[in-house]
């Protein structure tokens, strides 16, 4: 039984400060050792229902942020930063399950510690198919195309209700709650890593009833731009057109080509954002 991790860092528990999770920062090395136990938490409480193999698809920032040899049962890492499919690159049919493991709320919805949707400078807001939709949301849609239900989700409460519409019965392990995008209740590590163990472990359980993310066919992508420069190169990209002077759509029947389509969206407009 393969399983899939999808690993970022802000939905940590105790992650409240960019500081806490950019290379960079000054607290940077003790928290990235937080976010590698709660992804060790999740692979061992899936191997303790089951689940023998596991590719860990390091997502966060620059995307080499786990240490390879720390990891729990074998796993396979994949981690740099470019990928043509991003947080999702590496799935195929062949997993079985896909966890998103410390993962945070979107840009544009309730108050969620670090919240953000692929590019806080750039981005505004995401829809799809007209729900409010984090990277979870957006994410899922590469799950859908290869047809692998996404089961497990970590971080905190606000991120956990964000997923629910595009994965019903996903399995929820929250470590915190926000209180503010920069302040957070969160869970002692331990029994943060305790909670997801155990959520980790029933969403394999459950893995013979799960189905692939709800998202109807043919799917569109709403994204809010922070301002008009960016929606205009935006519509530069084949598939997007303009709803409005900061909003372009993104509308496609084949949710992966969706999602590259997305993600080319991210990368051209990051560049003049920064």
């Amino acid at each position: 039984m393969k399983i899939f991790v999808s690993s970022d860092m802000e939905g940590t528990a105790g992650v409240v400060d960019w500081e806490q999770c950019r290379p960079s920062g000054s607290q940077y090395d003790y928290f990235r050792g937080l976010l590698q136990e709660e992804v060790n938490a999740a692979i061992e409480g899936a191997r303790s229902a089951g689940a023998t193999a596991f590719l860990v698809n390091d997502a966060h920032s620059s995307m080499a942020n786990l240490r390879p040899d720390g990891l729990a049962g074998r796993a396979r890492y994949l981690s740099g930063r470019h990928k043509p499919l991003y947080m999702m690159q590496g799935l195929d049919g062949t997993f079985d399950g896909v966890f998103f493991v410390s993962y945070h709320g979107s840009v544009a919805g309730a108050p969620s510690a670090l919240s953000h949707t692929y590019n806080p400078r750039a981005i505004a807001g995401v829809w799809l198919n007209g729900v409010p939709a984090g990277e979870s949301g957006v994410n899922a849609l590469v799950a859908l195309g290869h047809g692998v239900p996404v089961v497990l989700i970590t971080g905190d409460r606000t991120t956990a209700e964000e997923v629910e519409p595009f994965c019903p019965g996903i399995r929820a392990a929250v470590v915190k709650t926000s209180v503010s995008r920069f302040a957070a209740d969160s869970l002692h590590p331990e029994q943060a890593r305790e909670v997801i163990r155990e959520a980790a472990r029933e969403a394999v359980l459950r893995l013979p009833h799960a189905v692939p993310p709800a998202i109807d066919l043919p799917a569109t992508l709403t994204v809010r731009f922070r301002n008009a420069d960016l929606a205009e190169m935006a519509t530069w990209i084949n598939r997007v057109e303009a709803v409005d002077e900061v909003t372009v759509r993104l509308t496609d029947d084949d949710p992966i080509r969706l999602y590259r389509t997305f993600v080319t969206v991210v990368l051209l407009t990051r560049g003049i954002a920064e």
